[in-house]
């Protein structure tokens, strides 16, 4: 398969920067949702996360009926919903709900972790045993609530059951990869925070896949950071915000997204900048040309299905920017 046939396809954490409200970050990335649809790409997709002062994705059921009712074709779903934080009915019914609204849109991406810290999970799990490995028993319950079965005898999700919408599994680590093969579902790998396991969860799910109702045969997304501009100046420049959100993340700093600097080297220690050089090492930040280079590179080395794009850029334009010139020289 040429690498431009590849879809490319968009993750959002709904990043609030220094400066901006909550209401203005969803708007900003209802904006990006009807940019990207125009654009071409193919999934919005919204990642849960929890008491991140940067990140205001913490409803994404609730966000994803916005988007939704604010754009007509591009699919939307959750990159992920971190099932362990939520009893599996409630998000058929969820699920079920945007489902009915926005009939053949929507795609039901999974995670194990918490998407938070160990204080905040205990407090939205009420749980100290749950600690996500009766995963896969959740996972189970999930897809028999929205089946068919569902609705012949005791407890159902109403609305989901019976509605097709597409269980995805997402990773960071093997771990999902080896359950997603097992189950025949569709894989989606981290590699814009955790690109060590990447290799290794790709060659896994490929060598251990079980043909599914819902997959004849393997489907995987690559999620990497993007970041383009008409220069590579200043691509590097809108870069250096993601830079200070892991900086951050490492220094456990729960700060909002920062405006972009000149002078990085200010900000760190020469240890951390090596340990996030590693983190961000997926990432593609640059022209074009150079982009659209490195993206078939990364195709090719991964044999990926799709690609998903994250931005960490603090200025919403700059964000939208950096979409729309990548869309024009993948698609057109």
């Amino acid at each position: 398969m040429h690498p431009k046939k590849i879809p490319l396809s968009v993750l959002d954490l709904i990043p609030v920067g220094e400066g901006f409200t909550i209401a203005q970050a969803i708007a900003n990335s209802t904006k990006l949702a009807q940019a990207v649809e125009a654009f071409g790409y193919k999934r919005y997709w919204v990642a849960e996360h929890h008491n991140f002062s940067g990140i205001a994705s913490a409803a994404t059921s609730v966000v994803l009926g916005y988007i939704g009712a604010h754009t007509q074709t591009i699919r939307i779903g959750s990159g992920g919903i971190m099932l362990p934080n939520h009893a599996p009915l409630v998000i058929a019914e969820q699920f079920g709900t945007l489902e009915s609204l926005y009939p053949h849109r929507i795609d039901l991406g999974l995670g194990r972790a918490p998407g938070t810290d160990r204080q905040t999970m205990l407090a939205l799990r009420r749980n100290t045993n749950n600690d996500g490995s009766d995963f896969p028993m959740m996972l189970e319950h999930l897809q028999y609530f929205l089946s068919d079965k569902a609705g012949t005898k005791g407890i159902k999700a109403v609305p989901g059951y019976g509605l097709d919408i597409p269980i995805w599994l997402l990773g960071s680590s093997t771990f999902s990869a080896q359950l997603a093969a097992e189950k025949g579902l569709p894989f989606a790998f981290a590699s814009h925070f955790a690109p060590d396991a990447m290799e290794e969860a790709i060659r896994l799910y490929h060598a251990n896949f079980q043909p599914s109702s819902q997959l004849k045969e393997p489907y995987m997304i690559i999620c990497i950071n993007v970041v383009c501009a008409e220069t590579q100046e200043q691509a590097h420049y809108l870069a250096t915000s993601e830079l200070q959100k892991f900086l951050h993340l490492q220094r456990g700093d729960n700060s909002p997204l920062c405006k972009p600097t000149h002078n990085m080297s200010s900000l760190w220690e020469a240890w951390e900048e090596t340990s996030i050089r590693h983190k961000t090492r997926e990432s593609i930040w640059g022209t074009p040309t150079l982009v659209k280079e490195k993206l078939e590179r990364l195709v090719e080395r991964t044999g990926a299905n799709e690609v998903m794009i994250n931005s960490m850029i603090y200025n919403p334009e700059d964000r939208l920017k950096s979409y729309e010139l990548i869309s024009k020289v993948w698609f057109e």
